[in-house]
């Protein structure tokens, strides 16, 4: 076999070079690249245009081992070639052996070419074989990217290795090795909102108190432990309050209720992963016999169960494999999903004999960008010393605006992105428009549905989320497992079918009562079980529903059994079920559009076959169930496209031509609650680094004077990363907002005067103790939307916010309020207005102890306004908040 595998190579080589010489390509029907170019028709980051042009691939396929001659042949050449437009930083990276290698890759270093130049190199260099490659990402789009990349550059030997995200290697081994588990390779995975789902049953079946412990809660502290490997039994030891104890009670049956149903939830597949491999010695030793060079990507964004898979697959000792892991800690910005920066700010800690190579030179953005984004993120204390350049030119100057509010400033953005694409080209999907939080999003969208521009939410409701494809995805996965517990219950009465809530306890009961799955129930109903008999309670209109219904899946499971297409066995159910004939038959005009999403499901399964003829309906779920939010953007087009909104973390390992970085204030982002945590304040700057990287060619940032937060528009500072750009670096298209300009508090003096907040001490003083600021939304003032002035011009907006304060009684020091004592803005309400005031406070007092969602627990000093517009001035710590009564989360804390 191996002799033959080196002829059938020998062969290859000689038609590449006969190829080569002849100035032809060979086609891809032979295995062997038809083109050149190894990633794109574009340079990617690391890849000059000239180098992408000129360089050849390497051999398409390489031999695991090669002899002498074959060495100094033609592979040499092709390893070289491989080499070809690196800098020196990428050389050294590609071309380490030895012992661990960390590549620190500032962001747009090209460090996916990187990457996959040293697998290619390790193939085209003999020093490995295709199956002996294990590269992990954490997107599926970025799976895809190094796959491509790697099938360009070495043809169908790519196919040979595992290039995959954490939870898709560990679907793998864990569907392969799931007797160990002590489960049927069948499992469900269970996402959020169905590991939710059972947790509020859990919490039902043990009496929690569902206000007291919400299953949301619940299920996100139960992540989190699963993320630091701590199981059911190690944190009911370690459980000394009553909160402990009862994450332990619902931990430890919510884990008993997913082995029942055969499933795992997104975190078991890590956890349960390590759990195999260390608990099976042959099992993990023959992962390390295959994977002998293991490639992390995106390091400083794993989490502790993940740290720990990779050191348990790698090994210890001279016998370990090669490890590979490239990130940026500057670029760790996902503390808030387990992410722990430790890992790569540690990895030479970890691995004594580990090499470091640092990759500066940028391949994406421009100079000006660069500039800011490396000013930023000095700010942050104790992180290693990198500095990201670029030979592309300055570009253009980072273009800054200041509005009067969020609706202003969403004006502003609709209005530049229409200049550009009429005065310079720009297309419409050229541009991105970021945002710290998705409740920003809405001005944004109102102003693009108003302007016509088109747009895309990303993060907004999913595709699969939408309740008839999660309906529909649930039907098939009770198909596929007949032990899923939260797919069945979802939809035994889906559409009405006369089983409801006491029905299903009837079923549940009869579960519990013989230890078996809730499936195993619905199955006793079409046929009852010799022993355990019928289930009992139910009636004759109940029981006949469950037994159709049970036929009906098993039908579809016979169907699947047989090798059935996914796209025909979700034909099925839809008619079977009668799903389908109740949404076509409403007349709800929403029900039309449930009809085209499923539609649209039946057409992805149908590419899912045709992509992948051998798989069956478990891949296509498992495909599903693992796709993320940035694998579900379009490929660019050439056509006109769309804008694409989005959160700054969705933006994660993206690029855009121009970006918009929106709600640059403190308190908005910076996030409210890191401003007191010197820790959360550095992933904030992290996250502004990663914003401004997105960039290729233009960067817009721009806040908000007021902004509406938690139902009561109120007014905050500039962001402090604005401030710590060098003002050389920003030319301000407005800079100053109405706010500023009635204060005339040090107009023209620089960014940190020039915002009407003076110097960065008194700023911070108005900020954190708003009686010292204006008050917004008292009920005194109500000028605009938001109350504030619309966007016109400066003097307009000046004149609007002067006549405005002054019909507001107000002798100084705002635009829109006053001073502490001014009328409408004290902190406790007037005599006239005490009684009108007490009957709108919702139960709370001056004096209560409260406990917010966001912004933990304070002490309300005072309330303000009347009727549905009651506002409470709430102290958190240092920071003293105005919150709508109507809309804030607010609870009482009894004493």
């Amino acid at each position: 076999m191996e002799e033959s595998y080196k002829s059938t190579i020998a062969r290859l080589r000689e038609r590449v070079a006969a190829a080569q010489q002849a100035g032809a390509t060979v086609g891809r029907r032979s295995g062997v690249p038809a083109r050149l170019n190894p990633v794109a028709e574009t340079a990617s980051a690391g890849q000059t245009a000239s180098a992408v042009r000129a360089t050849p691939v390497g051999p398409a396929t390489p031999a695991p081992a090669l002899a002498g001659n074959e060495r100094s042949g033609g592979i040499s050449g092709a390893a070289e070639r491989i080499l070809t437009g690196l800098n020196s930083a990428q050389r050294e990276a590609v071309v380490h052996t030895g012992g661990p290698l960390l590549v620190v890759a500032g962001a747009g270093s090209g460090k996916t070419r990187v990457l996959t130049s040293r697998i290619a190199y390790l193939i085209a260099t003999g020093q490995a074989h295709p199956a002996n490659i294990l590269a992990i990402t954490f997107t599926n789009k970025a799976a895809r990217e190094m796959r491509e990349r790697l099938e360009g550059m070495l043809g169908g030997l790519a196919r040979g290795m595992w290039i995959s995200t954490f939870h898709s290697a560990c679907v793998r081994i864990l569907r392969a090795e799931h007797r160990a588990l002590g489960m049927r390779s069948t499992f469900t995975i269970y996402d959020a909102a169905d590991s939710q789902r059972l947790m509020t049953m859990v919490c039902r079946e043990e009496n929690i108190d569902i206000r007291a412990y919400p299953p949301k809660m619940l299920s996100r502290q139960v992540s989190n432990l699963k993320d630091e490997l701590v199981t059911p039994a190690a944190q009911a030891a370690a459980a000394t309050d009553r909160d402990g104890q009862v994450l332990a009670q619902a931990y430890a049956v919510y884990q008993n209720r997913l082995e029942r149903a055969n499933a795992l939830d997104f975190d078991d597949l890590i956890m349960r992963t390590v759990e195999v491999l260390t608990s099976h010695p042959d099992i993990a030793e023959r992962y390390r016999t295959r994977f002998r060079h293991i490639l992390v990507d995106e390091y400083q964004d794993t989490n502790h169960a993940q740290y720990v898979l990779v050191r348990t697959l790698a090994g210890q000792g001279p016998e370990r494999s090669s490890l590979t892991v490239v990130g940026d800690a500057d670029q760790s910005i996902y503390a808030f999903r387990g992410a722990t920066i430790r890992n790569i700010e540690d990895f030479e800690k970890d691995f004594a004999d580990a090499t470091s190579v640092v990759l500066e030179q940028n391949y994406r953005s421009t100079q000006n960008i660069l500039s800011a984004a490396n000013a930023v993120i000095s700010h942050n204390e104790g992180r290693r010393p990198k500095k990201l350049w670029t030979d592309s030119g300055s570009g253009e100057k980072i273009t800054g605006y200041v509005a009067d509010s969020e609706s202003d400033e969403a004006h502003f953005v609709v209005t530049e992105i229409d200049r550009l694409r009429d005065d310079n080209g720009v297309r419409y999907g050229d541009v991105a428009v970021f945002y710290r939080t998705n409740s920003q999003a809405r001005a944004l969208e109102e102003m693009f549905v108003r302007s016509g521009i088109p747009y895309r939410v990303i993060g907004g409701t999913r595709f699969y989320e939408r309740k008839e494809i999660k309906d529909a995805l649930a039907y098939l996965h009770a198909v596929a497992n007949p032990d899923d517990t939260v797919s069945l219950r979802r939809i035994i009465n889906e559409p009405k079918r006369g089983v409801g809530d006491t029905a299903q306890g009837h079923l549940a009961t009869h579960a519990q009562r013989w230890n078996i799955s809730f499936g195993a129930a619905v199955a006793d109903v079409a046929s009852p079980h010799p022993e355990r008999g019928e289930v009992a309670g139910l009636t004759a209109r109940a029981r006949s529903a469950v037994a159709a219904l049970a036929r009906i899946l098993e039908q579809a499971r016979g169907e699947a059994e047989a090798g059935g297409k996914p796209a025909d066995i979700l034909d099925y159910l839809m008619d079977e079920s009668g799903y389908l004939a109740v949404l076509q038959e409403s007349k709800d005009p929403q029900d039309l559009s449930r009809v085209e999403n499923l539609a649209e499901l039946h057409a992805v399964a149908v590419e899912f076959s045709a992509q992948n003829p051998d798989a069956g309906l478990g891949e296509w779920l498992d495909q599903i169930s693992l796709v993320s939010d940035t694998d579900r953007l379009p490929e660019g087009s050439e056509s006109e496209g769309e804008t694409t909104l989005m959160t700054v973390h969705t933006a994660k390992g993206l690029e855009f031509p121009v970006v918009f970085v929106t709600g640059l204030e403190d308190g908005t982002f910076p996030h409210m609650r890191s401003l007191d945590d010197r820790r959360e304040l550095a992933e904030e700057r992290r996250l502004a680094y990663v914003a401004f990287t997105r960039a290729r060619e233009r960067l817009y940032i721009s806040r908000a004077a007021a902004r509406s937060s938690w139902g009561a528009p109120q007014e905050f500072p500039p962001s402090r990363f604005i401030e710590e750009i060098p003002p050389e670096l920003i030319d301000w298209r407005r800079e100053h907002s109405s706010q500023d300009l009635v204060r005339g508090a040090g107009i023209g003096s620089g960014i940190g005067s020039g915002y009407g907040w003076g110097s960065r001490q008194r700023r911070a003083s108005s900020f954190f103790d708003d009686d010292a600021g204006p008050v917004i939304g008292s009920g005194k003032f109500k000028p605009g939307k938001l109350g504030v002035p619309a966007a016109a011009n400066s003097a307009s907006q000046a004149d609007s916010a002067g006549s405005a304060h002054t019909a507001a009684g107000c002798s100084g020091g705002s635009a829109v309020g006053g001073s502490s004592g001014t009328p409408g803005t004290s902190g406790t309400p007037s005599a006239a207005g005490a009684a009108d005031t007490a009957a709108d406070t919702k139960g709370f007092a001056v004096g209560d102890t409260v406990e917010h969602r966001s912004f933990g627990r304070g002490t309300i000093l005072g309330f303000e306004g009347r009727g549905k517009s009651t506002t409470a001035k709430v102290a958190f710590g240092s920071v003293t908040k105005r919150l709508m009564l109507r809309f804030a989360p607010l609870t009482k804390v009894e004493k």
